[in-house]
This record gives C-alpha cells, sequence and structure tokens, in this order.
C-alpha cells in the first residue's frame, strides 16, 4: 500500500508521462490519459474506484470540496464498464456511486446532497438521461409524488407562482414515456395517459400563443428572474414569453402524448396530440431560428411587441436537434455555431454582465449532456468530444458530480451548488451509455447508433445492462458514427436493433467502421459579456435614454421594429408607439437586453363595478398589516373561487386591435416561487379570448399593483362587455387559493403601420 500511495503522489505532483494520450485539450484544461490538469490543479485516476485531486476552491466559499472521491456503494448490480482509460471509468463509476445515494428510503430520487426531495423538473430530466432503466422503480415513485389531487402534473417551482409563469411541467410526459420504453408496463401506460393529457389539454388553453403558435412559459429550469431576464421584467412579463426550451418540451410531450393515444386505441387523439405537436414544431423554425447567428433564439419578449433575444439557449438548442424540431442542415448549424468557451458551452450566450453566476455564466454539466448527445446526432466530433470533456473536467477535480459551474474560470463559487448531483450523475451516465455505446431505448426494441470521437478510440464493454427481459452484455471496438460489423451472440445482424420480447442473456458486438459522416467545426469563443441594458423614457415627444459605457451605438425599436440605429442618447417620439433602446457592444454585434418599454400610445382605463377597500375573502394566505393603498378611484375588487363572473363594461372610442390587461395585486406569495398565480379567463361579449394571469407580487405585499399578462382582441367602436370567470383549466397548484385583487381593466390601442 505504500507503494501505491507513492506511486499516486509522484502522478499528482509530477508531469504526465510523455507519449501518454490527449483525449481533449482546450485552453482551461487538459484530459489526458488518466490526469485532468487546470492550471496549478491536478486530478488523477488512481483506480476505476478512486481518484484524488489537488483543487481547491476559493477562500472562505461557503461550499467545500472532497479532494478524494472513493466508491462506497455496492455498484455490481448495474452496468460495468471496462476501459483501457481509468479516468473515463472512474468518472462513470463515481456517478453510479452517487446515484445509489440518490436513493431514498421512500424509493425517491433525491434531487441532490443539498436539495432533498422529488421535483418535477430535475427528475424528468434525470430520467430522460438514464434513470429511467437504471431506477425503473425509483423514476415510477417519482413522477407519482408529482401529480397532483386534480390528477395534474404539479409545476413545483417558478417565478411569482409557479404555473403558468413556469409552464415546463410536460417535461413530466417525457420522462414518464421513457419508464414505458424501459420497463413496456402497459399499465403505466395506461396510469400516465389521463395525467398527461388534463395537464396538456389545461396547457394549452392557457399558455397557448395563437398569434405565433408558440407555447408561454419561464425558459425551461431557468427560473430565477434576473438570472435570464433584464431587471425591468415583471413575472407577468415573463408569464408572456415565448420561449425555445419551453415550446420544445410541449411540442415533444403532445408527441409523446399521440404516441400512447395510438398505442392505447385513442385514435382521434392520436391525431390530434401529433398535429399539435407538429404545429409548435413549426413555430420554433418560423419564429425563433436565427439565419445570421445559425441557431435558435433563446425567447420572444418585451411589451405588446414581443422582440427577440439573441442567445443561444443550450438546452434549448439540444432538445431541437435531439427531438426532431430542427432539421439535419440546422442541426449541423446549431452545433458549429453555438459558441462554445474554453470550459464548455454555457446555459445562454453572451453572459449578463452584472449578474452573479448560477445560470447566468455558468455551465450545468447534465446540460452539456445534452448537448453532446445532439452533436453525436448532428455528426460533431468535435462538439461531442468537448462536450465530454466539459462533464468529467469537473467530476474529476471536484471529486464529485456538482450542479454548477462559473463559465469564466470553472469553478464554484455560484449562487447555489450541490453535490451528488441527480440530473448531473444521470447525464454522466449517459455520455458513455447514449454517446458512445449509442443505446436508444424504443417502444419495440433496444436501439444502437455508436458516436466515439477518435480521441476515445478503444476496446470497451458495458455488461450487465437490463431491458425487459433481457441482460445485455456489450463490447465495442474502434472510432466514428457508423457501425460496420454488428453481431448478437455471434450471428451478424442488421438493421441495429434488438427486438422487445427476446429473453436471457445475449452478447452484444460492435465494430465502428473507423469514420465520420460529417467534418464539422466549433465556433470557439472567449466567455463574452453583453453590454448593460439601458435605461429609457419619455420627455413630450422626445425619446431619451441613459449612456451605456463601452458601445459603439443604440438601436431604437418601435412597436418591435428595428426604426433607427444612433449614437445619440435621444430620437424623435412623435409617431405614437412603444419605444425601446438595445445597446451595441463595441464588436458591433454583441447587443444588450432591450430597454423596458416606454408607451406614448392611447390608454383607457375602466374601473370593476361594485369596488371597495376591504379585504374579505377566505382565500388570503398573507394579510397585509396596514391594508391596502396605491389603488385608483374607489377601491377594488376582490376575485377568488367563490366570486363568480365579474362583468366589465368598457367603451372602446374606434374600432381596432387592443392589449387588454387587469391592473391586480397579489400578495399571496413571494415574487420568487410559490404556487398561488391567480388565473382568470377573458371573454368580450360572450366569446372567450384567452386566459390571464397574475403573478405573485410579494409575500403580503398588495398595495404592489401591477398588470396582467395581456389579451390582444380585435374590438369594434362602441359598448362592450368584458367578463371574467375561473374556468377549469385556471385551477393553480395551490387548489385552495385563486385570489387576486383588481382595480381596473387597462386597453391599449395597438398601432397600424403602412
Amino acid at each position: 500500500m505504500k507503494l501505491i500511495y507513492r506511486i499516486s503522489l509522484a502522478m499528482l505532483m509530477c508531469p504526465v508521462l510523455a507519449g501518454a494520450q490527449t483525449i481533449v485539450e482546450t485552453g482551461a484544461y487538459r484530459w489526458e490519459a488518466d490526469t485532468v490538469t487546470q492550471g496549478e490543479y491536478r486530478a488523477v485516476a488512481l483506480s476505476p474506484t478512486k481518484i484524488s485531486s489537488t483543487y481547491h476552491a476559493q477562500p472562505r466559499y461557503y461550499m467545500g470540496i472532497s479532494p478524494e472521491w472513493n466508491l462506497r456503494n455496492d455498484i455490481s448490480s448495474y452496468p460495468r464498464l471496462s476501459t483501457p482509460n481509468t479516468m473515463h471509468t472512474a468518472i462513470y463509476n463515481m456517478a453510479l456511486d452517487e446515484m445509489v445515494n440518490a436513493v431514498e428510503p421512500d424509493t425517491t430520487l433525491r434531487t441532490g446532497a443539498a436539495w432533498g426531495g422529488v421535483w418535477t423538473r430535475d427528475v424528468s430530466y434525470s430520467i430522460i438521461l438514464s434513470m429511467a432503466y437504471l431506477q425503473p422503480e425509483a423514476s415510477r415513485i417519482s413522477l407519482m409524488k408529482k401529480v397532483d389531487p386534480a390528477g395534474r402534473i404539479i409545476q413545483d417551482t417558478g417565478s411569482g407562482g409557479a404555473w403558468p409563469i413556469s409552464t415546463d411541467r410536460a417535461i413530466w410526459a417525457v420522462a414518464a414515456y421513457e419508464i414505458y420504453k424501459a420497463t413496456g408496463d402497459c399499465d403505466w401506460l395506461r396510469y400516465i395517459y389521463p395525467v398527461i393529457k388534463r395537464s396538456l389539454d389545461d396547457d394549452f388553453l392557457v399558455a397557448y400563443d395563437p398569434e405565433t403558435g408558440l407555447m408561454k412559459g419561464e425558459t425551461s429550469f431557468i427560473d430565477w428572474r434576473q438570472q435570464s431576464h433584464p431587471r425591468w421584467m415583471q413575472t407577468a412579463d415573463i408569464a408572456g414569453t415565448l420561449t425555445l426550451s419551453t415550446s420544445a418540451v410541449h411540442s415533444r410531450a403532445l408527441a409523446v402524448l399521440s404516441e400512447i393515444s395510438s398505442l392505447l386505441g385513442h385514435k382521434a387523439d392520436a391525431t390530434l396530440y401529433k398535429v399539435r405537436s407538429e404545429s409548435i414544431a413549426r413555430a420554433i423554425n418560423e419564429h425563433l431560428w436565427l439565419e445570421d447567428k445559425g441557431y435558435y433564439g433563446m425567447y420572444l419578449y418585451g411589451g405588446d411587441n414581443l422582440i427577440m433575444n439573441p442567445r443561444a439557449e443550450t438546452l434549448g438548442e439540444s432538445l431541437a436537434i435531439l427531438w426532431g424540431i430542427a432539421p439535419e442542415d440546422r442541426s449541423r448549424t446549431i452545433t458549429e455555431s453555438n459558441p462554445t468557451t474554453p470550459f464548455g458551452v454555457g446555459i445562454f450566450f453572451p453572459q449578463i454582465a452584472d449578474i452573479p453566476p448560477y445560470h447566468n455564466n455558468a455551465l450545468w454539466p447534465w446540460v452539456a449532456s445534452f448537448w453532446a448527445m445532439a452533436n453525436a446526432k448532428a455528426g460533431n466530433e468535435q462538439g461531442v468530444l468537448e462536450a465530454i470533456g466539459s462533464v468529467v473536467r469537473p467530476a474529476a477535480l471536484f471529486c464529485t458530480n456538482k450542479e454548477n459551474f462559473v463559465l469564466d474560470n470553472g469553478d464554484i463559487a455560484t449562487e447555489l451548488n450541490s453535490s451528488n448531483m441527480l440530473w448531473c450523475l444521470a447525464g454522466n451516465i449517459a455520455l458513455t451509455h447514449k454517446v458512445l455505446f449509442g443505446i436508444e431505448m424504443q417502444n419495440d426494441g433496444i436501439v444502437f447508433h455508436p458516436f466515439i470521437p477518435r480521441a476515445l478510440s478503444a476496446k470497451r464493454s458495458l455488461t450487465g445492462l437490463r431491458y425487459r427481459g433481457m441482460t445485455l452484455d456489450i463490447s465495442i471496438s474502434g472510432y466514428g458514427d457508423n457501425i460496420r460489423e454488428f453481431r448478437v451472440n455471434g450471428k451478424k445482424q442488421s438493421p441495429f436493433i434488438i427486438k422487445a420480447g427476446t429473453t436471457g442473456c445475449l452478447k452484444v458486438d460492435i465494430v465502428m467502421d473507423d469514420s465520420f459522416g460529417h467534418e464539422l467545426t466549433l465556433n470557439r469563443s472567449a466567455n463574452v459579456k453583453a453590454p448593460l441594458t439601458p435605461e429609457a423614457w419619455i420627455e413630450g415627444n422626445l425619446l431619451r435614454w441613459n449612456p451605456v459605457e463601452y458601445s459603439s451605438g443604440y438601436i431604437v425599436i418601435r412597436d418591435g421594429n428595428e426604426v433607427a440605429r444612433t449614437r445619440s442618447t435621444t430620437f424623435d417620439a412623435s409617431v405614437p408607439g412603444e419605444y425601446q433602446i438595445v445597446t451595441i457592444a463595441k464588436d458591433g454585434v454583441t447587443r444588450s437586453f432591450a430597454s423596458q418599454p416606454r408607451s406614448n400610445r392611447p390608454v383607457w382605463y375602466f374601473d370593476i363595478p361594485g369596488e371597495s377597500t376591504s379585504m374579505t375573502s377566505g382565500e388570503i394566505i398573507f394579510r397585509p398589516e396596514d391594508g391596502v393603498s396605491g389603488y385608483t378611484g374607489r377601491g377594488f375588487v376582490e376575485t377568488d373561487h367563490s366570486t363568480g363572473s365579474l362583468d366589465v363594461p368598457v367603451t372602446v372610442p374606434e374600432s381596432g386591435e387592443y392589449i387588454i390587461r387587469l391592473r391586480y395585486a397579489n400578495g399571496n406569495g413571494p415574487v420568487s416561487t410559490g404556487n398561488s398565480a391567480a388565473i382568470r379567463t377573458i371573454h368580450i361579449d360572450g366569446t372567450r379570448q384567452a386566459s390571464v394571469t397574475m403573478p405573485h407580487r410579494g409575500k403580503a405585499n398588495w398595495s404592489e399593483w401591477g398588470l396582467s399578462t395581456p389579451v390582444k382582441a380585435r374590438l369594434d367602436k362602441g359598448s362592450h362587455m368584458i367578463t371574467l370567470t375561473l374556468e377549469p383549466e385556471n385551477e393553480n397548484f395551490n387548489l385552495m387559493n385563486n385570489y387576486a385583487l383588481i382595480d381596473g381593466i387597462q386597453l391599449v390601442k395597438c398601432m397600424t403601420r403602412n
């Protein structure tokens, strides 16, 4: 043992021997043989069950790290990896080791060492990556815990009251279907069908945007307001964004529901949900694709006239590729265009300069794993290799599957972090199973499409993989993305699929043909920070804004369209409209967020009949200490489960399109989280228009008034009746509380341009 210790210490302190194979090398780190080096720090895989590291976190940072990982749990019942690269084997074994830690006594999957319990999106993405077949029972029980008493998928996190400000709960459907594909359990299929159907039907009524065909809701998993949005955006603004990742999740969830409907014999539903899925996919390609960038924009945002946030968003780009939303040519272009920094791809790019790292300016390994899988599907060898490296580097140096890392320096000093992170360890495993071995479980069998970069060429094996009634021992050799020879129990076979229903032990031998179908590149980039967001205001007929340092000029936007570029900080706003300003960086390319919309359009305001100044409802969770102030007119109207409909007569001065919003207060929860956003449906003259959302505006803060999400409608000149109702699809996840104060209704005339 002393000899082994001395050799290990020497390996840590001395350079790697000349001639050792370099697998990944960037400007930030190098993975060479069984060693990962980053500047002065070094991690060495001493054996398949032990990694030692010299890394230390920044001084006084609260989240400590371990200098060593040793296998603690029995992982012998899980697929065993054998490869000549000890670091790869050790990183894989670490993920299995921490997976065992993640299974709680109640057979649910723990989110992370620092995060107890089951969270809908965390566990769903983890199940999709690898838990569906490695932990099918824990996955099943975990998903069942995220179904509410009304039989709907729970949106447990999200800004301003969760659903429908955030709507990515739909990822539950994709995860649930993965469990079926892994197990073939028809009882599970019958259980999940009504849950998915009920949830997606509600989402379609509440969060579908008929104008674009996209889905509303916060970017999937990026649910800290200022981590990914300009500071001026309220939670109601976020609820109205049209995002790449969330729309992709809904498209895939609807496709899943269509497939389940078909399997269960519901032909009409199968057709309906297939049409909806394909419609959203078309809308993503029509409204979010940036031809000049070569990738999809992150989201459409703003006021009454949505504009593009032209950032690349890695999870959304990955899902669009993996789920076939992006055509093949666009898929390849995305992998070549999405900026890759020396530490890997960020959650989005460019970064926000004045926001600390967490989602902003950060790399999350599970997202990098999806990116690796997407690059494999698109055929980008270097993209796959560097994505794998971006997962291996931190796992080795920190001796655990950490949650996230600063994109500037690869450290863990972000706003929040955790070891033993479920979706990160699940992604770690997926790199081996789904990329290098190319394993894909389908309804009718298990398909193989390996992708092995040249630098990872080796003879490796994966033994003891269980799939339904069979156990697979898989060996693979060579590199590339084309299989030259595929044998099952010694017999050549094509296509490369093992049908469900096969039983017993199967020996699968795969030989790659040492070639790639495409030679693709990467967009290597420094970690760019966008300019600061300007602040704009209107004085008379003049639009003004503050100068922004390090800028080359400004873009003036009116009603969602660019109308001028200038170096000045003023603009003639005599033409009525909704104005915003965007800063252009010194490079002439990188842009800031757009400023808060400023409008000089005609606005009309209508009080609610029956207003009072008292709060009497039993649905008030947090009561104000000093009463309510800040309302207009004689007071406000309460709306809760017992209110019934509210009728508001309005008089429209001229025919045209109008934006309708409610001025409201909701102090039943914090701005950051909770589950009691208030939701109502607007009818005009008895015809249903759309739902509006009134998110939390602060705990017990009933004097903080804001505007709801908008509804656009055409109104003829004259009198109309706007009616607010609480429909079944408007029920939030509090169930007992769906309450707000309404001060009045605002109508803004949409401007028409020749």
